[in-house]
């Protein structure tokens, strides 16, 4: 059984620790590797090695990036087959849905490649008499990524091909469920020509985390993952000085209204809730019908749940695979045993799943639960599964009060032909991403992602222009050449411009 390594410094190593975690394929159950679990000297050796790469890095010319960056994006395009099949068999994702992942990540590395235009700094000649001030962004210096499962290709990509553009060096911590996909892309940098120790893997656990929180060497820190541990990074990160941006969990709603084209809204809700297994921070959790659209809409919803191909990722019969542990089948099915206590309807029922040829795999199928109720479980906690929960309202301002009422805020939809009615609901809901007939309104690359409320720990986004403010401070000049006659001119007065 193949063990995976840390890759610091441009090389592969075991590091000092004794520790391992085991990875499983999550489609047939079965461990398939260990991964080594970094101790605190693991991360300051990756820290150190990132550090001393950041004094050439940093002063590395905006072409000579550039060209590494444009390297790096065609052995990605080249290679997306090879990282997507890796994602499937360590996430449990199907090929197709593991390949649009690679590709969201390709597009923020493209918009890194323009990272020269966007770094353009402003100019101001003749400020004051003999005076010009201009102003420029510089890198912090070795930043650091904590990464979820769910996407082990994408969400990292968010984090480093921006801040290595930016002229930092970079320290990612992945997920020990699927951390493969890291090393692989580290290969990547290295053979696009990116100098050793700008980028560096560390896998771990909780005390690989705290060692990166902690570490003074390390001036920012990303993450994505759940609104409890997002707290905690920024609260302790925060505490040293560092800048940090957290991104926490989701309960995502959307709302149908009777105009809508609810063969449509329940095609796409459908997509939503059950794709890549329900294990998205942007995926549909809650329907919220409005009026007389609830009927029909479960009605539809029940019919294209039950067409949900379910099976092993690398089949490419498969829509939806596996989840990615056994802990977490557990949990989402004791969160749907809930519902039913609760009062709720499970109109589709996804417990029990037997894939055949996988019968040890970590299978949830598509589940709907119909009568919810914002007080039950089932709707309060992010169930990070193929589970729809339905819940009805009169009208669209109770579903926008609902929406407001939930204390996560990071992505939300709505279904209607009414342009009224869209525009109320931008306006209204207090939630960061927002789709008009659109189910997961992830933003183009060029443009932030995240939340508001429990959904950010913060005050910046991810990648997009807010991206490279986070991963770079401003400066700004004030200078003057005066001639010589004049150099002595000094005044003890305030300065004024003149």
């Amino acid at each position: 059984m193949a063990t995976i390594e840390h890759w610091i410094g441009g090389e592969f190593t075991a590091g000092r620790s004794s520790r391992t975690g085991p990875v499983f394929n999550p489609a047939t159950g079965q461990r398939q590797h260990d991964v080594v679990l970094a101790t605190d000297a693991d991360v300051d050796d990756a820290v150190r090695a990132a550090r001393t790469a950041f004094e050439s890095w940093s002063q590395a010319s905006l072409s000579k990036r550039t060209k590494v960056l444009f390297n790096f994006r065609e052995l990605v395009n080249a290679r997306t087959k090879e990282l997507a099949e890796i994602v499937s068999d360590e996430h449990g994702k199907v090929l197709s849905d593991a390949a649009g992942e690679v590709q969201r990540g390709l597009e923020v590395i493209e918009f890194a490649c323009g990272l020269p235009q966007l770094l353009k700094g402003e100019y101001s000649d003749q400020a004051s008499t003999g005076v010009d001030v201009f102003s420029f962004r510089e890198p912090l210096g070795v930043c650091a990524g904590i990464t979820p499962f769910n996407f082990p290709a994408m969400v990292p990509m968010w984090m480093h091909p921006v801040a290595i553009a930016c002229g930092n060096t970079f320290v990612l911590k992945p997920s020990e469920r699927d951390p493969s996909a890291s090393n692989y892309v580290a290969g990547l940098w290295h053979e696009a020509g990116l100098p050793d120790g700008v980028f560096n893997v560390v896998h771990g656990d909780k005390q690989a985390v705290d060692a990166l929180l902690l570490h003074p060497d390390v001036a920012a820190v990303s993450f994505v993952g759940s609104t409890p541990i997002a707290r905690y990074i920024f609260e302790k990160a925060s505490l040293t000085g560092k800048r940090v941006q957290a991104l926490g969990g989701a309960k995502n709603h959307a709302i149908i209204l009777p105009d809508a084209d609810l063969e449509f809204a329940a095609g796409h809700l459908t997509a939503a809730a059950f794709g890549s297994a329900g294990e998205r921070c942007m995926a549909i959790s809650a329907a919220v019908a409005v009026g007389a659209a609830g009927d029909t809409l479960v009605d539809l919803v029940n019919r294209k749940a039950g067409e949900v191909v379910v099976g092993n990722g690398r089949d490419p019969r498969s829509e939806m695979g596996p989840v990615v542990t056994a802990a977490a089948k557990q949990r989402i099915e004791g969160l749907i045993a809930s519902g039913e206590r609760e009062g709720a309807k499970v109109t589709v029922d996804g417990r029990g799943l037997r894939v055949p040829g996988f019968e040890k795999g970590f299978f949830v199928g598509p589940t709907v639960i119909d009568q919810v109720e914002p007080s039950m479980e089932v709707y309060r906690e992010e169930i990070f599964g193929p589970v729809l929960s339905v819940v009805r309202t009169d009208t669209v301002d109770a579903a926008i009060e609902l929406i407001n009422a939930n204390p996560y805020g990071n992505g939300t939809a709505i279904f209607t032909s009414s342009g009224e009615a869209a525009r109320r609901f931008q306006r209204g809901v207090r939630v960061g991403m927002i789709g008009i007939n659109v189910p997961i309104p992830v933003p183009m690359a060029y443009y932030s992602f995240g939340g508001w409320k429990d959904s950010l720990f913060g005050d910046k986004h991810v990648h997009g222009p807010e991206g490279v403010s986070f991963y770079t401070r401003g400066k700004v000049v004030t200078s003057r050449w005066p001639h010589v006659s004049h150099a002595h001119d000094a005044s003890l007065h305030f300065p004024t411009a003149s």
